[in-house]
């Protein structure tokens, strides 16, 4: 089975499953393909991060396909361009950072290759995406709506490069004429085809987007891209009921998205009412963003680790200030974008992966590195420029990172298989996902639409607020509001809340799945 946000994408991995392929063939087949076909979202510009669940080894690992800041790129560098502020969102000053997911995909191939006994090869991976983006696809309904709350993206304050290069192929108006073609692009993924990663960081592609990104402002050098590499790294896990809840260690959103968890373990999630359900899940996300916010960075530069940020007497400690009649004080919070794809898979074997492939916000820096086609990502955007802060910029400095690809495990068996877009919601998404699951006995395709709540920002101007999907009657939001939490209600179907997905790896066979009406995508299976 896949599940992910784009229906192309799902066809794609469940084309690698068909052909012999196991999960995680099936992930880097979708991940190719929504990587054209969701460009706003994602692509070869980004970065991803996998949870790989190996059934046959009985082993859970993780791949970090996250890029290094610049070499040249400082606080001091900024601030002698006169941004000693912050770091743009948009343009090149923004687009700092080593694209990750091409090694990512290679990575994850060698690993499938080696360890798994596939026997699809790397090319075979590439076929559906790059007929997308040579022959064209009808853009989503999604894709031919400017968002909202990034008018500089598609309004006046656009800058030049973003005009001059974004607006030919993306702009809502163009995507609504016709079909999607992006030629371009279609020419480095076949050389990435036919040269692997080699043939994007250290050859031609590499000369040509860094000089197309640094005539717009960016610090990146070819040796940044020749020197990136993915690496494996280890899970973190929290016990929760009867497993091991499990998510991506630093720099991403997994501290914080298990101890969210680990805190609702202390509660009786099954028998509270759906307005203290929601309750003790907000004040458990204000506890744990004020650790995310403190020390959460490049692991290389934490001044606490991950277990002792997830250490039992430290989560106790939290769950205690948690009041059932009041809201906490509210987080200091971050400017935590959010535009991202989740890619779920799971096969027979019991093998599967949970994959989150992002360029942070809505089509990244909002520029097309020349003519490779290439989108790059602004996730650079999110170091601060404050060298007292846990996530100040550095040189070869990776950023906090909000993706966070997770699953739950039950006898070191893959059982419940989860991701989701969403920036600071993608933990609460997550916890909602879970606990609706494994506490409160909904389906896997019920957990993925009921309606949700987000706490603090996913995109658009930073907030505080607890935002509500319509569905949710009148009597929830007013108790809410009765105990502080400041409610407002947003739309009955509302992507600000995410787009989840999920497997359910049943214990007697078979697989269940669940994909967000709020996408565009599927769960498929055979």
């Amino acid at each position: 089975m896949v599940a992910t946000p784009h229906v192309l994408a799902s066809e794609s991995g469940l084309a690698a499953l068909r052909a012999g392929g196991n999960a995680l063939d099936a992930a880097i087949a979708a991940a190719a393909t929504i990587a054209v076909v969701y460009p706003h979202m994602n692509g070869v510009g980004g970065d991803n991060v996998w949870l790989i669940h190996d059934a046959g080894a009985g082993r859970l690992t993780a791949l970090c396909g996250i890029g290094r800041s610049a070499r040249a790129a400082s606080i001091e560098w900024y601030a002698a361009r006169g941004m000693a502020e912050a770091i743009p969102i948009r343009g090149g000053p923004a687009a700092l950072t080593v694209p990750g997911a091409v090694d990512g995909w290679w990575q994850a191939h060698q690993y499938s290759t080696r360890n798994m006994g596939s026997a699809l090869p790397w090319k075979a991976f590439f076929g559906d995406a790059i007929a997308y983006a040579r022959g064209g696809f009808s853009a989503s309904a999604g894709q031919r709506v400017a968002p909202p709350a990034e008018p500089d993206l598609f309004g006046p304050t656009a800058i030049a490069p973003i005009k001059e290069h974004l607006w030919p192929l993306y702009h809502p108006d163009a995507l609504a004429q016709g079909p999607l073609v992006q030629r371009d692009l279609a020419l480095t993924l076949e050389a990435v085809r036919d040269g692997g990663p080699d043939a994007f960081y250290g050859g031609d592609i590499a000369r040509r987007i860094v000089a197309a990104v640094s005539a717009a402002g960016s610090p990146l050098s070819r040796e940044d891209f020749a020197e990136h590499k993915s690496e494996w790294v280890e899970p973190l896990r929290v016990s929760y009921r009867r497993g091991q809840a499990c998510s991506f260690p630093p720099p991403t959103q997994g501290i914080p998205a298990l101890a969210i968890l680990a805190l609702a373990d202390r509660f009786d999630m099954a028998g509270l009412d759906e307005t203290d359900y929601i309750h003790v899940l907000v004040e458990a996300t204000k506890l744990a963003f004020e650790d995310r916010d403190r020390y959460l960075t490049d692991p290389d530069w934490m001044e606490k680790s991950a277990k002792e940020l997830l250490d039992p007497d430290h989560l106790d400690a939290m769950a205690r200030r948690i009041d059932m009649r009041r809201t906490g004080r509210p987080a200091a919070g971050i400017a935590a974008g959010g535009d991202t794809v989740a890619i779920i898979t799971a096969d027979a074997q019991g093998n599967a992966v949970s994959l989150i492939q992002s360029v942070y916000f809505t089509w990244g820096s909002g520029l097309v590195a020349g003519d490779t086609g290439v989108v790059l990502q602004n996730r650079g955007s999110f170091f601060s420029l404050d060298a007292r802060q846990a996530n100040a910029l550095a040189p070869r400095k990776r950023t906090l990172h909000t993706l966070i690809p997770s699953m739950y495990l039950e006898g070191g068996r893959a059982r419940f298989v989860y991701g989701t877009m969403g920036g600071e919601g993608q933990p609460q998404t997550q916890a909602a996902l879970v606990t609706r699951r494994l506490d409160r006995g909904m389906g896997a395709q019920a957990c993925v639409e009921a309606p949700r709540w987000v706490y603090g920002r996913t995109w658009g101007a930073p907030t505080r607020a607890l935002r509500l999907e319509g569905r949710y009657g009148p009597e929830v939001a007013g108790e809410l509001a009765s105990r502080g939490h400041d409610v407002k209600v947003a739309g009955e179907w509302d992507d600000l809340f995410g787009h989840a997905q999920c497997i359910w790896l049943d214990p007697q066979g078979g697989l269940l799945g669940g994909s967000d009406p709020r996408a565009d995508g599927g769960a498929l299976g055979f």
